[in-house]
């Protein structure tokens, strides 16, 4: 199969683009997400697709369609259970996008769609075994075991976010209290950085002085750039989330014992910051230390192209 095309639905913006069978994007669009309904928002696909059809239309033939979704994805790939930050609730978002476009469509969860693209082109590419841990405002993952995406019986697995790890902890989105996407997330990297300006702490000089005093203002890439630039108390709140996620990769690998975890989202991007502490973490927390080897942590390589790129490799399957 030849060219196919990624779509990368989030919140805020529709990305998508034209992937050749190297993982290469040959060509890409990014509109806004309609804040009105669903059908809005389906239809917005479509006519980013349908704009990618028509641009390539002379010199080559797109053949089939992948869609990542923020949400839930049933087993059949083809209705959105549940999404967080879009009103879709059992939508049939593979059939309301195919009744516009005459390709093959198949529809995956974004972060299982980030996974098979790490996988087969980027950081994970030289294993059969990986986990995909993204650390962006939530916590998302995917998990390839045996070269096959492992999506569970019913199409909902690697919620990995939202694994426990403090009982009885902050509540979560979700629902339950003491997920890892509370104490690790970029949300949660904001949350205790504005709980240090709150408290008059000395150290936090440089946070309070980046958002000009505006303690709501201040954002997690802010966090992680003061991070970068040297700000202890910064490089402190880095540490803290990657010592949870370390934790946190311990228990996963004690279940599915991948040869790499792979870090991705905008937090990743604080590097050995965060991958330092969650690699010490790790090691001092899995099970059988000292007598197992360990897997590698790495940081993603495709940055935010990487949901487009799994979605239309993906659909080269169908």
């Amino acid at each position: 199969m030849g060219l196919t095309i990624g779509v990368d639905v989030g919140g805020t913006k529709i990305a998508s683009g034209v992937v050749d069978e190297s993982g290469a994007v040959v060509d890409q669009e990014q509109v806004p997400t309609p804040a009105v309904g669903r059908a809005e928002v389906a239809a917005a696909i479509a006519a980013a697709i349908a704009e990618l059809v028509g641009k390539h239309r002379q010199r080559h033939t797109v053949e089939a369609v992948g869609i990542g979704a923020a949400g839930l994805v049933d087993a059949n790939r083809s209705t959105v259970l549940f999404a967080p930050n879009i009103a879709w609730r059992d939508e049939p978002l593979r059939d309301r996008v195919n009744e516009q476009v005459e390709l093959p469509v198949v529809v995956e969860n974004d972060a299982n769609a980030a996974a098979w693209a790490e996988f087969q082109f980027g950081a994970g590419e030289d294993v059969d075994d990986l986990i995909l841990i993204t650390v962006g405002t939530g916590i998302g993952g995917g998990i390839v075991l045996d070269g096959a995406l492992h999506r569970g019986a019913f199409g909902v697995a690697a919620e990995v976010g939202h694994v426990r790890v403090v009982p009885q902890g902050e509540r979560c989105g979700c629902g339950n209290r003491g997920c890892l996407e509370q104490y690790a997330s970029g949300r949660a990297l904001v949350r205790e950085a504005r709980e240090l300006m709150r408290s008059g702490s000395p150290l936090a000089g440089a946070l309070t002085e980046a958002c000009d005093g505006d303690i709501d203002a201040l954002d997690g890439p802010t966090v992680t750039r003061l991070a970068r630039d040297g700000d202890l108390a910064s490089v402190e709140l880095v540490g803290d989330a990657g010592r949870w996620l370390g934790e946190g990769l311990a228990s996963l690998a004690a279940v599915l014992d991948p040869a790499v975890a792979v870090v991705g989202g905008g937090v990743s991007a604080a590097g050995d910051l965060l991958i330092g502490p969650m690699r010490d973490a790790f090691e001092r927390e899995l099970t059988g230390r000292g007598h197992r080897p360990l897997l590698e942590i790495r940081v993603a390589k495709l940055g935010n192209t990487a949901g487009i790129v799994g979605a239309a490799d993906l659909a080269r399957q169908l």
